[in-house]
């Protein structure tokens, strides 16, 4: 069982950037794919991206190219760096933990989520 912890949500204006951490609690975390999914209200829950155990990343939607994920192996932590942030990138934040599958991944483990307002 991995336990995850998100931090770093808030309340920001449009184009700000915010960055969210994701602990894990197990040195499993080494060989987890490792995603950040995002539920608007209203709506279903998303994925945002992931990255995998080697760091090779893969983002959906319009994030591309304003998100970025990195992972630091030795503290068991993942990021979920959010530059040019959007009214419309309101939304519970989520990370999740688990293994590759396909073009995809399958989460496991699932942290509480951080809570990421953009005002216009």
């Amino acid at each position: 069982q991995v336990q995850l912890v998100e931090s770093g949500g808030g309340l920001v204006q449009a184009g700000e950037s915010l960055r969210l951490s994701c602990g894990a609690s197990a040195s499993l975390f080494r060989i987890l794919t490792m995603g950040w999914h995002r539920q608007a209200p209203g709506k279903q829950r998303e994925l945002v991206g992931f990255i995998t155990a080697v760091g090779a990343t893969n983002y959906v939607g319009s994030v591309k190219g304003r998100f970025t994920i990195s992972r630091d192996n030795a503290n068991n932590t993942v990021f979920l760096q959010m530059n040019n942030l959007k009214p419309e990138d309101t939304a519970v934040y989520y990370c999740a933990g688990g293994r590759n599958s396909g073009s995809t991944y399958r989460p496991d483990f699932w942290g509480q989520g951080a809570q990421v307002t953009v005002t216009a």
